[in-house]
């Protein structure tokens, strides 16, 4: 039984890595992205460069709202949380690459000992309790960024979906791999 859990997490990771590569490891992903154009870029990346580069890599509000005058400036926009990286990195990146298809197969494989830990239900059941959780497990921290942070609505749509389609690719086939409940006796009248 237990081979069998650790199968399905295993492939079940396998299967959200490659759903997260599609969406956002190829042309795909440009639906989630706004473009400010080249020469716009490059005029905020050196911005950037001069004004966060000391601070490091880190999780910037623009406007800081923590003093009266960040306030009343986050109070008229425009805002940013920018996601800064101090030294950049590839694009694509292999190492993330790397560390996204270990963190999936970890993911997968709580989810095949939580799917195993529920009991032996039917396919339809485990796909069931594999989409629940999904839609409200991503949809509560996915599209509670627009909700609490004025975040753009179509970028975490796009996260939302592509994270509920790779959990419940992952959860099929752990869903599949797990044994079945045993069939119900008919009853005769």
């Amino acid at each position: 039984m237990m081979a069998r859990v650790i199968l399905g997490g295993l492939l079940g990771g396998l299967a959200m890595w490659f759903v997260g590569f599609i969406f956002w490891g190829t042309p795909l992903s440009l639906l989630a992205l706004s473009n400010a154009g080249d020469a716009q870029s490059v005029a905020v990346q050196a911005a950037l460069a001069q004004n966060l580069g000391p601070g490091g890599t880190g999780a910037y509000a623009i406007p800081w709202p923590g003093t009266a005058a960040g306030t009343a400036a986050y109070g008229q926009g425009p805002v940013a949380l920018v996601l800064f990286n101090a030294s950049g990195f590839a694009n694509p990146d292999m190492s993330a690459l790397v560390g996204g298809l270990v963190l999936g197969i970890v993911c997968t494989l709580l989810l095949a000992v939580g799917l195993r830990m529920a009991g032996e239900a039917s396919l339809g059941r485990r796909l069931t309790l594999v989409a629940i959780f999904a839609v409200a497990i991503t949809a509560y921290s996915q599209i509670g960024q627009p909700i609490f942070n004025h975040a753009p609505w179509g970028y975490f749509i796009y996260l939302w979906i592509s994270e509920i389609v790779g959990w419940i690719a992952a959860g099929a086939i752990i869903a599949k791999l797990l044994p079945a409940a045993a069939p119900v006796a008919s009853q005769q009248l």
